[in-house]
């Protein structure tokens, strides 16, 4: 990304340059991110129009969520951008698979409610991967491995467990306790509730 003195920025200044608007940066995040995000979007069904719009979106949701309360980035910035933009378009499918429309008539939704559901479906999902690393590291592989939709067979057989009952237990015990790690937290009442 951008370079001062030989030094990479940190997230805090990309979402700093956000705010203030720096348009040096902000090209520089286009240029850097745009392209992996273009190129998800056309893959899964979108084109180079929406492509732009999720992309615009996902740099005022983070500048807005910045700009009222200022959060820190784990990890690089292009990832965790990367992952707004997808959420933003997972959802975005999500909603055009559920609406109905009629030969001229679609209901348009308010802008600012769309942007604060975005907003708040992204702190859900990082409260999720924090507290997914709270767990054991065999519950996190075994989890990662159930998301992605794996059959308790092939779970069976990658942990060389006894049988697709023990894979089931283990399952059921490792969402459990990440349930509980979860609901503990005290954002989580403050998250739900919204």
């Amino acid at each position: 990304m951008v370079e001062r003195k030989n030094e990479v920025l940190k997230s805090s200044e990309y979402l700093e340059a956000l705010v203030a608007n720096d348009s040096i940066i902000i090209r520089e995040i286009y240029d850097r991110i745009f392209p992996s995000v273009q190129s998800y979007i056309i893959k899964n069904g979108g084109s180079q129009e929406i492509a732009e719009d999720v992309f615009q979106k996902g740099l005022i949701q983070l500048m807005i969520r910045y700009r009222n309360e200022p959060f820190t980035i784990n990890g690089s910035f292009k990832a965790y951008f990367f992952t707004v933009c997808r959420n933003i378009w997972r959802r975005e499918l999500k909603n055009s698979k559920t609406k109905v429309t009629k030969d001229t008539f679609f209901e348009l939704q308010n802008e600012e409610h769309e942007l604060a559901l975005l907003a708040l479906e992204q702190e859900r999902w990082e409260l999720f991967n924090e507290k997914l690393e709270q767990i054991s590291e065999n519950c996190r592989q075994v989890l990662s491995l159930y998301f992605k939709k794996k059959s308790y067979l092939e779970i069976k057989n990658i942990f060389n467990y006894n049988s697709e009952s023990v894979v089931r237990q283990r399952v059921f015990k490792c969402k459990n306790k990440l349930i509980e790690i979860i609901t503990k937290d005290p954002r989580f009442k403050d998250l739900k509730e919204l």
